[in-house]
């Protein structure tokens, strides 16, 4: 049973997207921070007046500056915020995949992308996916070829609509 008919995301629906792609995909914010004591408090307190939420967090840290992977619910306002706030940012497309029902629901995804031979070059899990789902952002190597192997397997794969 494909479980994107049911909930209204993933491979069931037309994907273009108000950023002209025809797959679905969530912007990913790259904040880059110098590595000190309460930098990524100076990031996350950006949103702390605002309905944005923070969807998804990671840490890339080394010892002279640290990557802020950030996702949240209304990514144009979010591009505001750290535009105004002078923060150096790149965006990045991300894949996320509703984690399968079952005992290795890891295993599934991996699986699925390593027959269509699809690297998979980080991967984190969102705090609270659509409608209480748990789920996997992945950043691939060939997001199209990703959504293309996963949609075809019944994987309910989200957009950006779907975090808000």
């Amino acid at each position: 049973m494909n479980h994107a008919e049911d909930s209204g995301a993933g491979a069931g629906i037309d994907f273009a997207t108000a950023r002209g792609r025809d797959w679905p995909s969530v912007r990913q914010f790259n904040v880059f921070l110098e590595n000190r004591l309460g930098a990524l408090l100076n990031v996350v307190r950006r949103f702390e007046t605002t309905d944005l939420r923070i969807v998804s967090l990671t840490v890339v840290d080394s010892a002279d500056c640290a990557i802020i992977r950030i996702v949240l619910s209304d990514p144009e306002r979010a591009l505001e915020i750290f535009q105004q706030a002078k923060l150096m940012v790149t965006e990045s497309d991300l894949l996320v995949v509703q984690l399968p029902e079952g005992t290795q629901p890891l295993l599934q995804i991996c699986k699925a992308l390593l027959v269509a031979e699809i690297n998979v070059d980080y991967a984190y899990p969102l705090l609270v996916g659509p409608d209480g789902h748990a789920a996997l952002a992945l950043h691939v190597e060939d997001h199209e070829a990703a959504v293309n192997t996963l949609s075809a397997q019944g994987f309910v794969l989200f957009t950006e609509a779907d975090l808000e």
